[in-house]
Formats: structure tokens, C-alpha cells, sequence
């Protein structure tokens, strides 16, 4: 079963643009020990968009060899027969599921949502999570659609980042006879998501505040509410400072701020500004994780 707090891992680099193979192990040790039930490598968060194929295919390799808890690994593309190759390298290596994000810039109907989903589906024999992220693919996930490909014995479950509660209500209404879940994809929406029926987050604040996230979920499904709010509150500036600018700037930041390994990014992103590290440096301080 996969719930709880799965962090979408940044992917480190080093000073020579390689993959920080040990500097992946740290970080996954350091979510492992906050307590975490899964990790997922390879996503938006991973900056996958600029990893080439045989980077995209160590990233996971990394991940399932140091790893005791299961690995989600992001496969998706805007071409269905990379989606595909990414997917089944995924399920040859060991990856417990694939988090797969609709198509981008394409633009597909919805036919060829169906299509393409149900394409990569047919071909593999591994659990794949559907990610919907309107804001970066610019286009929407529709319920329906959902609620069409959750009949495929192994489209198990989705990532919902769409910001809108009416349509995670919408997808759990209609999945809720379907052997299917829904996990957030937006931290500051994990409470509310939760309490509508969703079983965990794909989390990037769970990169530098693995344990805090944990407690939240935690104290969601022990029906301890007021704990819950009480932990979503206090977290809330961090969780707005993750996202000043584009993500995965200021979580890569914020991971070398606590003493991890990050590195730089890769263009076409960009270093955070001055303002915005002294206000992700300050939400930091405020929880004690820059020691």
C-alpha cells in the first residue's frame, strides 16, 4: 500500500554537473530516518526535465539500491514511447510503482489522454500513479478521465497538485468503488486533501523536514485534528517559503542551508534571490532545522 509522506527528492549535483551519487544516499538517509514510507525520484522536484536517460535511469538505480522503503520513480514524458522506456527500465530495476505526469505542451484530448496512459499501462507490468500538475503541463487531469483509467488493473492511483479541492472530491466520488487512491501533490493542501479522503503527499517540504511531515499525517489518520491543524499552522511558513520561486529552487536551498547536499541547479533555473533565502533561511531557524 502506498500512503503517508513520500518526499520527491531533489537530485544533487556536483561541481562538475555529474549526479552526487553519495550525496543522493545522504539525503534519502536523511528522509529514511524522519520516518518517511516511501521516496520519489526522478520528479518535477528532481529537476527530471533536465536529466537525460541514462542519468534518469542511475537516479533510480541510486534510489532502490540505498533504499529500505519503497521507491516511487517519476517516468514520465510528453512522448508516449519514452514513457514507456522510462517505465518498464523502472520496473526491470526493482521500483515498487511509476509516477507518471500527463502529457506536457502537447496538449492532448481527451482521447489521447486515454490513449497514452493506457499505452504505457499495457506495456508494463509495474503500479502506475497518474500526476496531475495543471500549473506545469498546462493542461488538466479531469476527473472523468481519472475515474476511466482507475479501471486499469494497474493505474493504482493518482497525485493530485491541481490546487482545487472540488475536483480532489470530484476524483474520490467517483474512484471511491475502484481499488484506487489519491495522494496530495501540494503541501499546503495535505490537511484539507486528507480530510476528503486522500492517503498521503508526494512532499517537497519533506525533503528538509521529514519528521514534522510525518507528525502531520500522523496526526491526521489518528483522527487527532486539532494536533493536525496545530502542525499544519505551524509549518505553513516554511511550506509558502518552498515555494517563493519556482520549485525546486528554494528546496534545493533550503537543503544545503540544513547541511545536506544539494548543489547547484541546472539551467534554465537559476539561484534564489537574496530576499527570498533570507525568508526561507528565517522559516528554517523557526523550526531549529539549521543547526
Amino acid at each position: 500500500m502506498i500512503e503517508g509522506v513520500l518526499p520527491a527528492l531533489i537530485t544533487p549535483f556536483t561541481k562538475d554537473d555529474k549526479i552526487d551519487k553519495e550525496g543522493l544516499q545522504k539525503n534519502i538517509e536523511y528522509v529514511v530516518k524522519g520516518g518517511v514510507s516511501g521516496i520519489v525520484p526522478c520528479g518535477t522536484t528532481g529537476e527530471s526535465a533536465t536529466l537525460s536517460f541514462k542519468e534518469h535511469e542511475k537516479v533510480i538505480d541510486i534510489a532502490i539500491d540505498c533504499s529500505d522503503v519503497p521507491v516511487i520513480a517519476g517516468t514520465g514524458s510528453n512522448n508516449t514511447s519514452e514513457a514507456v522506456e522510462l517505465t518498464q527500465y523502472a520496473c526491470d530495476a526493482g521500483a515498487d510503482a511509476a509516477l507518471l505526469i500527463t502529457p506536457y505542451y502537447n496538449k492532448p484530448n481527451d482521447r489521447g489522454m486515454l490513449a497514452h496512459f493506457r499505452a504505457v499501462a499495457n506495456k508494463v507490468d509495474i503500479p502506475i500513479i497518474l500526476y496531475n500538475v495543471p500549473s506545469r503541463t498546462s493542461i488538466n487531469l479531469k476527473p472523468e478521465i481519472v475515474a476511466e483509467l482507475a479501471k486499469e488493473s494497474n493505474i493504482v492511483g493518482i497525485k493530485e497538485a491541481s490546487g482545487n479541492l472540488e475536483q480532489v472530491s470530484r476524483i474520490l466520488e467517483m474512484t471511491q468503488d475502484d481499488d484506487f487512491f489519491l495522494l496530495s501533490g501540494d503541501d499546503a493542501l495535505t490537511l484539507p486533501i486528507m480530510v476528503l479522503g486522500g492517503r498521503g503527499v508526494i512532499s517537497v517540504v519533506a525533503n528538509v523536514a521529514p519528521g514534522l511531515t510525518v507528525s502531520l499525517v500522523d496526526a491526521i489518520n489518528r483522527g487527532k485534528m486539532d494536533e493536525a491543524r496545530k502542525l499544519h499552522l505551524v509549518m505553513a511558513p516554511l511550506t509558502r517559503a518552498m515555494f517563493l520561486e519556482t520549485n525546486p529552487i528554494p528546496v534545493k536551498k533550503a537543503v544545503e542551508l540544513i547541511g545536506l547536499p544539494a548543489g547547484k541547479l541546472r539551467l534554465p533555473l537559476s539561484p534564489l534571490s537574496d530576499e527570498n533565502e533570507r525568508q526561507l533561511e528565517a522559516a528554517l531557524n523557526d523550526l531549529n532545522l539549521i543547526k
